[in-house]
């Protein structure tokens, strides 16, 4: 997600707010939204799946591999 998208997100919501939006507007809205929202769940995703743990017997259990890396995400 780049910044200029992001600024573009917030101009369309500044906009709705005070003057509203046209459908065409409206569509963009949605599409960037739903890019900024895939976007933050692919990096989310990507920070669980590198979290490791030291278990108590001193050995090192990557969360990622434990609960399986899922392609999609």
């Amino acid at each position: 997600m780049t910044d200029e998208k992001i600024q573009r997100i917030n101009e369309l919501y500044h906009k709705s707010k005070k003057e509203g939006l046209t459908d065409a507007e409206k569509q963009e809205q949605q599409i960037l939204r739903k890019e900024y929202i895939d976007s933050f769940r692919r990096n989310l995703r990507g920070q669980l799946d590198n979290i490791s743990i030291r278990e108590a017997d001193g050995s090192i259990t990557n969360l990622g591999e434990k609960h399986g890396i899922k392609k999609g995400h």
